[in-house]
């Protein structure tokens, strides 16, 4: 069955697209085929990071998110990943209800996710209330605790909202922090995960490699448990 996988959060610099490009190493790691779907105008990671698996997608029509349905039925074994940009939430929203996306992909057997992720901020537990109250919160979603930008989450336990989410049948993902270095060096050199491990293809030492390779490794062993 082909799975859509929305990334989402509505705001900047939470980590949507390092999840994205998480998500696409996890793929190519267990040998699933997918198809990125890159939102944003100016720096999309998808593009720039993992280029042979990704098209642009600039949500300038009504119809823009169409191809993302379309891409699931021509090849039902594949995984569709749609980074969304900051502030496409609303585009998103008006699409699943004027097409009626959502029951279109369950009479195709296509599976949707909306994977929200969010920092430890006000503005994150004040979307993810905002999303739990709109109409896009039938469909199945994740909570991404992106520990990366900061690893207390006392604002979002405090308001009740993770409860919530998990009482309507969220599941949660830990984004666990990492060194920042090796991260900054990575994205310095333009390197998708893979380049970025082997030796010779981006600027990592042999010990940031191994940092590397094991966050991805206890990461992707969240999303087997997440069932991605």
């Amino acid at each position: 069955m082909s799975q859509i996988h929305f990334i989402g959060g509505e705001k900047g610099g939470v980590g949507k697209s390092l999840l994205a490009r998480v998500l696409a190493q996890h793929f190519i790691d267990h040998h699933q085929p997918f198809i990125g779907f890159d939102t944003d105008r100016s720096h999309g990671a998808l593009l720039r990071y993992y280029a042979d698996f990704a098209a642009p997608m600039p949500l300038d029509a009504d119809h823009s998110l169409d191809r993302v349905i379309e891409a699931a039925v021509e090849q039902p074994e594949r995984r569709v990943l749609v980074d969304l940009a900051a502030q496409t939430q609303t585009d998103l929203v008006r699409w699943l209800d004027e097409t009626g996306a959502g029951d279109v992909a369950a009479e195709l057997g296509v599976a949707l996710t909306y994977w929200h992720v969010m920092d430890n901020g006000r503005d994150g537990t004040f979307l993810l209330g905002r999303w739990l109250d709109g109409p896009g919160a039938r469909l199945p979603l994740v909570v991404v605790l992106n520990e990366v930008r900061g690893e207390r989450f006392d604002i979002l336990h405090a308001s009740g909202l993770l409860d919530r989410a998990l009482a309507q049948g969220a599941r949660v993902l830990h984004l666990r922090k990492m060194p920042e270095l090796p991260l900054q060096k990575i994205d310095a050199d333009g390197a998708s995960f893979w380049a970025a491990l082997h030796p010779g293809t981006s600027s990592l030492k042999l010990l940031d490699r191994q940092r590397i390779k094991l966050w991805l490794q206890r990461t992707s062993a969240e999303l087997d448990a997440l069932g991605v």
